[in-house]
């Protein structure tokens, strides 16, 4: 494994939880019983998770989220590199035994370099679904709802081109600018909000859209509101695609074949996060129904 240098220590007379880095030698997650990492900007990746812990409830999952730095969306590709790079030195440090970058943003920036420093870890990303979507599409035309940096990426360009050489589907693509901070800051019953997504979602619909992929995974938490908007526009169902399901099955195909599975210790599920503590505890209970201790860290 590439080792990154990092030690987990508590800052003296700080009032509050949180987590500080120093010099330490990595070790290798070899254990079963390590816990899963999962990152993402803010609390997005918290739709990934839940269907982490609906795949694989016996495991025990550790969450940071970098609401400090939060959103991805509109940075540099390089400073997110960085970000997720020194996320992983955290995660890896406690160990873990795999690493789910739950955030599409990062991953089209970040995830070949997080392979490249950790060669001993699974790591697992988060793509848009074109693919299911290409097949699930009737129209042959798709949209892509995603954040302004996903959609530049070579990543997701190199994508979307060979699946519409090998299918014929036309993907249009949305970037959705400020729909990920206002989930993010709980906003979406304003009528602003609301007023935001639609202008998201009908320029796709009127083109003939009647797949939409969520290419962020902070969408999966108003894709209630994408359907309603969808349904009254078109008078019909759109397929809407949230690819956490399938990020959640190859995760655990990956730990069974390195026989890496929990099997007897009990699950947990804890937190970390950049920003504040307490709004993701909160938000572990609004989005997910659990109570779950975070602190703080300082990355």
């Amino acid at each position: 494994m590439a080792g990154e240098d990092c030690e987990i220590g508590a800052e003296p007379d700080s009032g509050r939880r949180h987590l500080i880095l120093t010099s330490m030698t990595i070790p290798t997650p070899m254990a079963a019983n390590a816990p899963i990492g999962v990152f993402d900007s803010g609390i997005g990746g918290l739709s990934v998770l839940r269907h982490i812990r609906a795949a694989l409830p016996q495991e025990a999952l550790l969450y940071f989220s970098d609401a400090h730095f939060a959103p991805y969306g509109g940075r540099p590709e390089q400073q997110i590199e960085q970000r997720a790079l020194a996320i992983g030195a955290l995660l890896a440090a406690h160990p873990v035994k795999a690493l789910v970058v739950a955030c599409n943003t990062a991953t089209a920036a970040a995830i070949a370099a997080l392979r490249r420093a950790y060669p001993a870890l699974i790591v697992v990303g988060v793509e848009p679904g074109l693919k299911p979507a290409a097949a699930a599409s009737t129209t042959r035309v798709v949209g892509v709802m995603a954040t302004e940096a996903t959609l530049a990426s070579e990543r997701f360009a190199r994508l979307r081109e060979a699946l519409s050489t090998a299918t014929s589907v036309t993907f249009l693509t949305m970037p959705c600018p400020g729909l990920a901070l206002r989930i993010e800051q709980d906003q979406m019953h304003l009528p602003e909000s609301l007023a935001l997504l639609r202008r998201f979602v009908l320029p796709l619909l009127e083109q003939g859209a009647d797949t939409l992929v969520l290419g962020c995974t902070h969408y999966p938490f108003v894709q209630q509101q994408i359907a309603a908007i969808a349904h009254d526009y078109a008078q019909r169902s759109v397929t809407i695609i949230d690819t956490g399901e399938a990020v959640a099955r190859q995760l655990a195909r990956q730990l069974e074949l390195q026989g890496l599975l929990r099997l007897e210790s009990p699950p947990s599920v804890d937190g970390l996060s950049s920003g504040s503590a307490a709004d993701l505890e909160r938000a572990f209970s609004r989005l997910l129904g659990l109570t779950v201790r975070v602190v703080h860290a300082g990355i």
